[in-house]
């Protein structure tokens, strides 16, 4: 054999894939230092014509329609195909191929001999399961044995079975199969017929009977005597073991054939008077056979009809199975709709019980205002009288109104004197903020704080001052360097850059300073975190939507947020060294100092998405952010009211959020177009739009606003001390001493006066340490909140909304 050639290796293996293997393996294991090719033999069973198997059994093949019929051949053949695939992979690097051979009517033993003859086959591994699954089959031996005794001589066969080699030996009547180490692995006696043995037996003693003729002597007729005895008892055994076994008809009609007989009548005849009591028994016997075809031609009536009831049966358990099927799928949906049913009651019960709550509550809060409505009726009845009073005061009033021209422009005087105070003490406190930041950086530009600096200065990152955001706990602790406060902010989403990409992006955003942008301080490399400068009054959000505000922004002071939010993003988009897009800008990446400046954070912190984060993204959120500011409401997406470019006023005055003051409807209107406009840039594009065109228009509604501002300042100025005693149009009692405007935030100080809460820290912060009414030194500098004043104010600002509405 030449040695580039490969030697072919039958493998034959049946359906059970262990077995498949195992004989797999051991035939690449035989020949594995040899080049060898593997063909695969297998026998493809047909789906029978008349049954079926499926997960119910064995079921007759007309209790099945068509499409199943095919679709359960179709599985078997998809079955056989993922076997032979993982036969082939098995194989590994050898090369393997698959013969299937179709089951026929043919014996497979007499198929495998005869492809051994067409193909020539030299080598053949046969797994036992190959001709049956078990071992127990008799034919599965026997199919062995057949093969094995009439391949030719060339051809070298293996049986394997559990994965080892197994041989075979044995005689006509026995057979029996051994490992390598002579163990019996299976035993096998081939079956005599009735007619076989009658044929050895008769056929012996007629020969004996031939032999022994002339010679025959009593004792020898004795001998024959008994011999007969014993072969009448072995015919009633096997007559015992036919009735139990049910043999087939065919069989005793041979066994009975005369022609077998004929041959020892003589013999008979002669023994006829010496054996007249065997010869009776001979006849018994008959006897005995013919009821035994008679048991056996019922026993076959029998089988028949249990084989009919046994079709009806399974035909009616496939019914039935089908039925319980159907059953168990309408169980299922009742059970999930029963579950339904059980968590809309539980939801029904959970909203049940919050509107108890809540009725408790409006319970509770409806006898509190009928207290309020007492103690208002009270003071309504003091005011007629005080009012009445007043009436007798009118002609005093304007005698003295000349006087208090005079003192009003002294006020006016006092009032200039104290915003160049308040401008001053801001512009203190930018530049202090500056000489601090322009310190902590002198030296190394952009400091490097180490965690045990962090840890000192947050007192080990304690809860006491970790921040708020939107009332939910934030990554964002206040501390102190050199005496001053700043927010250290952690950054788990860098933790994957590596401490050089880290270092040089915080030195790049370290270079970026803007009046509206919130500065760095420094940063520390482990862990992640960047240090800013410290913002006293928190987020926009906190301001516009937090619950526990204890303050709003007037309407002028939201312009002017807008107009600086607008300058750091203009600021940061065109930048010349490398443009910044914020992509988030909201709510709570604004922050307010203590004058409430506004200042953006949060820009270059975030991933953000090319095709998202773009100048159309910022311009968005500005739009966004206008219509929080106007309606006090946190919503990110369509407006819930019908608010457009050409909405009516009385539309717009009930979305503006009335915390604001009385909002210049003109200037209202104006905001929400601009706001329109951003918000729309996506589905209709403007490239005459952007940051800087938006900042340029909010200027022009600041400056407008500034003009509406100082005009209301000066009617409040000529007309607020007349008001405070004769004017029903707003209360003195609302009005703020020092700004002479309704007071939002009252508190009450030390002198018993109650002031707009910005004022009076204004007017301590600025160095005065006595009373702007009385003059008199304040014994100290707290101020208590005075709620009832408050909601005085709240339920007067409504009336005010409703009569303006009307």
């Amino acid at each position: 054999m030449d040695a580039t050639q490969k030697e072919k290796i039958y493998v034959a293996v049946g359906d059970d894939a262990q077995d498949g293997f195992n004989t797999l393996n051991w035939a690449l294991k035989k020949w594995n230092s040899h080049p060898i090719s593997i063909v695969i033999l297998h026998v493809t069973h047909n789906i029978s014509k008349d049954y079926v198997y499926t997960p119910f059994g064995k079921l007759p093949a007309r209790s099945l329609n068509d499409e199943k019929l095919e679709a359960l051949r179709k599985d078997e053949k998809e079955r056989i195909k993922k076997l032979f695939s993982k036969y082939i992979a098995f194989c590994g690097k050898v090369s393997a191929e698959i013969h299937e051979l179709e089951k026929l009517d043919e014996p497979t033993q007499k198929r495998i001999i005869d492809l051994i003859i067409g193909l020539g086959i030299t080598k053949l591994v046969m797994g036992i399961s190959f001709m049956k699954p078990s071992l127990k089959s008799k034919g599965a031996i026997s199919g062995l044995f057949y093969v094995h005794q009439h391949k030719p001589s060339l051809c070298e066969l293996f049986i394997i079975c559990g994965g080892k080699q197994v041989f075979l030996r044995g005689n006509n009547d026995e057979k029996i199969m051994e490992d390598d180490s002579g163990v019996m692995v299976a035993k096998m006696r081939d079956k005599v017929t009735f007619k076989d043995w009658l044929d050895k037996m008769f056929s012996d003693k007629t020969n004996d009977y031939s032999q022994n003729r002339l010679s025959a002597s009593p004792s020898t007729i004795n001998l024959v005597q008994n011999q007969w005895e014993f072969y009448l008892q072995d015919i009633e055994n096997y007559y015992q073991e036919l009735l139990s076994s049910n043999l087939e008809e065919g069989s005793y009609v041979q066994d009975n054939d005369n022609s077998h007989i004929s041959p020892i009548e003589p013999h008979v005849t002669e023994l006829n008077n010496s054996n007249k009591n065997t010869t009776g028994k001979i006849e018994i016997m008959k006897n005995k056979l013919n009821e035994a075809h008679k048991t056996i031609e019922l026993k076959r009536k029998e089988t028949k009809e249990n084989i009919e009831r046994r079709t009806k049966a399974e035909w009616a358990i496939s019914l039935c199975n089908s039925r319980a099927e159907e059953i168990e799928g309408r169980i299922r949906e009742e059970v999930s709709t029963k579950e339904g049913i059980k968590k809309e009651l539980q939801l029904e019960k959970d909203q049940r019980e919050e509107m108890t709550i809540e009725i408790e509550e409006r319970k509770r809060r409806m006898s509190s205002l009928v207290e309020l409505q007492s103690e208002l009726s009270n003071k309504l009845q003091i005011s007629t009288i005080a009012r009445s009073r007043a009436e007798t005061q009118v002609e005093r009033a304007v005698r003295e109104r000349a006087e208090m021209v005079r003192e009003i422009e002294e006020l006016r005087k006092q009032r200039d004197v104290l915003n160049r105070r308040i401008e001053f003490c801001k512009q203190k406190d930018a530049i202090g903020m500056a000489a601090r930041l322009s310190d902590n950086g002198a030296s190394f530009e952009m400091r490097e704080y180490s965690e045990v600096e962090l840890r000192l200065a947050t007192d080990n990152f304690s809860e006491r001052l970790r921040l708020k955001s939107g009332g939910d706990w934030s990554n964002v602790y206040r501390g102190r360097f050199n005496h001053s406060s700043v927010a250290i902010k952690l950054l788990p989403s860098f933790a994957s850059l590596s401490r050089e990409d880290f270092q040089s992006k915080m030195r790049f955003l370290g270079d970026i300073r803007q009046p509206h942008l919130v500065a760095m301080v420094g940063f520390c490399s482990e862990p992640k975190c960047i240090i800013f400068e410290y913002m006293g009054n928190g987020s926009l959000q906190d301001m516009l939507f937090s619950r526990r505000r204890n303050r709003g922004l007037r309407w002028h002071d939201r312009i002017r947020i807008a107009t600086e939010v607008c300058s750091g993003l203009g600021f940061l988009n065109s930048s010349q060294q490398r443009p910044i897009l914020h992509c988030h800008v909201n709510p709570a990446h604004i922050l307010l100092d203590r004058n409430l400046v506004a200042k953006i954070t949060g820009f270059g912190l975030q991933d953000c998405d090319d095709k998202e984060c773009n100048v159309e993204s910022d311009l968005r959120s500005v739009g966004i952010l206008l219509m929080q500011l106007l309606t006090g409401r946190n919503w990110a997406g369509p407006i819930e009211e019908p608010m457009t470019m050409d909405m009516d006023r009385e539309t717009l005055v009930n979305v503006l959020d009335d915390m604001a003051g009385q909002w210049p409807l003109d200037l209202a209107k104006e905001i929400v177009s601009l706001a329109m406009i951003c918000m729309s840039v996506k589905s209709k594009p403007n490239l005459n739009l952007s940051i800087a065109r938006v900042l340029e228009e909010l200027n022009k509604i600041r400056r407008k606003g500034d003009e509406i501002v100082a005009k209301e300042d000066r009617k409040v100025i000529i007309g607020g001390c007349i008001d405070r005693e004769g004017s029903s149009d707003v209360p003195s009692v609302f009005l703020c001493p020092i700004l002479q405007e309704v007071m939002k935030n009252p508190h009450v100080a030390a002198d018993g006066f109650s002031y707009e809460l910005e004022a009076i820290e204004q007017w301590l912060h600025s160095g005065h340490d006595t009373s702007p009414m009385t003059n008199l030194r304040l014994k100290h500098t707290l101020l208590t909140p005075n709620y009832t004043l408050r909601s005085f104010l709240e339920e007067w600002q409504t009336k005010q909304s409703t009569q303006i509405a009307n």
